[in-house]
């Protein structure tokens, strides 16, 4: 497999994604349950047929381009392949010298985001990455080997990658997280997303509030036929103040619901992009953090 992936990392993004497209449509025919939530999620936000139909191949699309982003030749920069679109957002809120916390969303080349970050604001202000690790043994050496790069380190979804952020942030550095992954039960709360209730982090709030932090949006739309990938740069909405709310639980369903609204409006930008077929509306698992 790894010998599959290596060579993989070496074709180009153009023969990546159309192979990508291919494996998504294959996943979409032969996998009834992935096919039933992808478009009963995508309905929900009001997609139409044909837009459906693109996520398809844009979410295979990601899973072909993957094996590139992790294990492409140490020679070629990602930068090569990247446009910016609102970096002076991140220069500004880091000339204040505090901690910055970026949100992006399963849309588009998230993994893209990461590296492309590292590489050009890494060796000032370096990236902690949240992730999730991988339950076979291999890809989840696989995977923390590929994201552990210059300016980039990755902190596993554990009670150790949250002291990790919260670290990297006291001292004005930049936490990456994905505020759409489901956490586990006890560590998020149930807020509306696309008009049904999702359980959502409340670590995205918390960090802010702990640390001082700023708060900035970001996402990688993926270019037509390997041309690359716009990065862009947006302003994050205000959290709500604690001091408005009765107790903890409603403050934090209030900035759940800030997150998640937010994170609707990036999607709407380039709804074709955005992975449908994840089980945002799962019930959260039971997991004791270490």
């Amino acid at each position: 497999m790894q010998w599959l992936l290596g060579w993989l990392a070496r074709r180009s993004l153009r023969f990546l994604h159309a192979l990508g497209a291919l494996l998504g449509w294959l996943t979409y025919a032969l996998s009834p349950s992935y096919r039933r939530r992808l478009c009963e999620n995508a309905a929900l936000a009001g997609l139409s047929a044909a837009q459906c139909r693109r996520s398809v191949a844009e979410a295979g699309r990601l899973v072909g381009e993957i094996p590139w982003v992790w294990l492409r030749p140490a020679d070629q920069a990602i930068g090569r392949w990247v446009r910016w679109h609102g970096q002076a957002l991140i220069e500004a809120a880091h000339q204040q010298g505090r901690g910055l916390l970026i949100l992006t969303p399963h849309l588009g080349s998230f993994e893209v985001c990461a590296q492309a970050y590292a590489e050009r604001f890494g060796a000032q202000w370096p990236l902690t990455a949240l992730y999730r690790p991988a339950r076979q043994a291999w890809l989840r050496e696989l995977e923390k080997t590929s994201r552990d790069r210059p300016g980039m380190q990755a902190a596993p979804a554990a009670l150790s990658g949250v002291r990790q952020m919260l670290r990297a942030l006291r001292r004005g550095e930049t936490v990456g997280l994905l505020p759409d992954q489901v956490p586990p039960e006890g560590l998020g709360v149930w807020a509306p997303f696309f008009g049904r209730p999702a359980y959502t982090m409340t670590l995205a709030s918390r960090l802010v509030q702990q640390s001082g932090a700023l708060l900035l949006l970001m996402w990688g739309e993926r270019l037509p036929k390997g041309a690359g990938f716009d990065l862009r740069v947006i302003e994050a909405p205000a959290l709500p103040e604690r001091s408005g709310f009765a107790d903890d639980e409603e403050w934090q369903v209030a900035c759940a619901t800030a997150v998640n609204r937010a994170m609707e409006q990036m999607i709407l930008q380039c709804p074709e992009q955005y992975l449908w077929g994840y089980h945002r509306y799962k019930q959260p698992r039971q997991e004791a953090l270490a």
